[in-house]
């Protein structure tokens, strides 16, 4: 994490500042009506691949509620020591980061299990949004944050190597349909799609192989839909990010954006840019695999799934699943392209996270406990028999693949793009 020399007092009056701006009535029901029953804990995959109590979701709130009360009740601010708080501010603030950013993905689904619908998650986001503001951030994270607004500030030096790039990849695309005419369009004013990737080929290649295949008008974003200080809960700077891509959908008169497979990418410009903003979007916003289901559907391109024989599972990621609603549409598309789909138990809604979301895949020093938390999605997994795992989320992609080489799994992963490309007829 990040040091910080701010002053201890300054570092109280600076999370007494955010905590009264960030706690509204909707977090603060969070804080307040959980009764410690213990229902949630089962739901939980950190507990559920090592049960202890520190591993409930209710402990981690009631550590969140300790701090609370320290910097915002007058009673818990005058003896801190009544409610278990921590006598210095240095002291509480880095555990309250530890436990925001490494014990917590923010997956939800201990939400759906509440009977009073508790909401941990914004509790959590909260802290996190209070830790980084005292430094207390991690710092891969923050670095990631600000590179992403480095390459728009600095957009004009990146272009031509950008461009370099896109011409090879070009040549990839070009070699799978057999045609000299297919192209990776960029900066293309009035194109239908916007298509937002991340940074790797496997976000450009497959998808633009099937954007030239379905003879679209479509033109690749120069910037990727990776947005991390939503994971620092750093409002400011995740409006930054978010406005680079917008910027240039406006710009370029698009219909709509596409966001590639990437769940925090894809929740942050779905349902949170209309509240940073204060205003919905002038354009369509969709994520790719609602674009894929759309063209098998209709018959834009055709696919043959004997081309993918192998056994395949999914998983659900989060922000995609849980939290953005597309549940049917991937399954879709992956039932239209292989021949052999084995499904998960649970899964859709009641899906387990992988335990690398909100940024946990990001954070080296605490790979340990990631890896630990992954452990009842290989243990699902391995239950499937299927040799691929296919995922609609980067950061899952990265956590399924160690998972396997950690758990034995002998598994690859992919995604639905990569299958839906390959399968192409």
């Amino acid at each position: 994490m990040t040091t910080t020399t701010i002053s201890e007092k300054d570092k109280m009056t600076l999370a007494r500042e955010m905590l009264g701006k960030l706690v509204d009535r909707r977090v603060l029901a969070a804080l307040e009506v959980c009764v410690r029953c213990g229902i949630c804990t089962e739901s939980c995959h950190y507990y559920r691949s090592n049960p202890k109590t520190e591993h409930t979701p209710y402990y981690r709130a009631e550590q969140v509620r300790r701090v609370y009360r320290q910097f915002m009740d007058p009673v818990g601010r005058a003896f801190p020591r009544w409610f278990g708080a921590k006598p210095t501010a240095d002291e509480t603030l880095s555990k309250l980061a530890e436990t925001a950013f490494a014990t917590c993905t923010l997956c939800h689904r201990c939400t759906f299990e509440c009977p009073f619908g508790v909401e941990t998650a914004e509790i959590m986001r909260v802290m996190r949004s209070v830790a980084t503001a005292t430094g207390y951030g991690p710092e891969m994270l923050i670095e990631i944050a600000g590179a992403a607004i480095a390459k728009e500030e600095n957009a004009d030096l990146f272009r031509d190597i950008f461009l370099d790039q896109v011409k090879e990849l070009e040549k990839e695309v070009q070699d799978a349909l057999g045609s000299s005419k297919a192209r990776i369009p960029v900066e293309q004013k009035g194109a239908r799609l916007l298509y937002v990737p991340l940074a790797g080929a496997h976000t450009i290649v497959p998808q633009a192989i099937i954007f030239n295949a379905a003879k679209e008008s479509w033109t690749l974003s120069m910037f990727d839909t990776a947005n991390y200080a939503v994971f620092l809960g750093d409002a400011a700077r995740s409006k930054r990010i978010a406005q680079r891509i917008i910027k240039e959908a406006e710009t370029l008169k698009v219909k709509e954006m596409i966001i590639t497979e990437c769940g925090h990418g894809y929740t942050a410009m779905r349902w949170e840019v209309p509240k940073w903003f204060g205003k919905p979007l002038s354009f369509g916003l969709r994520n790719i695999i609602e674009v894929l289901d759309e063209y098998i559907r209709d018959g834009v391109i055709h696919v043959n799934p004997t081309t993918n024989g192998e056994p395949v599972t999914y998983h659900d990621s989060c922000n995609l699943g849980r939290k953005g609603g597309l549940l049917e549409e991937p399954r879709r598309v992956i039932r239209a392209v292989v021949g052999d789909f084995r499904e998960m138990t649970p899964n859709r809604l009641h899906s387990y996270c992988c335990g690398a979301g909100s940024g946990l895949v990001a954070t080296p020093e605490w790979t340990d406990i990631r890896l630990e938390a992954g452990k009842l999605k290989a243990e699902q997994i391995r239950q499937t028999g299927a040799r691929i795992v296919v995922t609609s989320c980067d950061n899952c992609r990265h956590q399924c693949g160690e998972l396997s080489e950690h758990y034995n799994l002998g598994t690859t992963v992919t995604s639905i793009s990569e299958l839906t490309a390959k399968a192409l007829v």
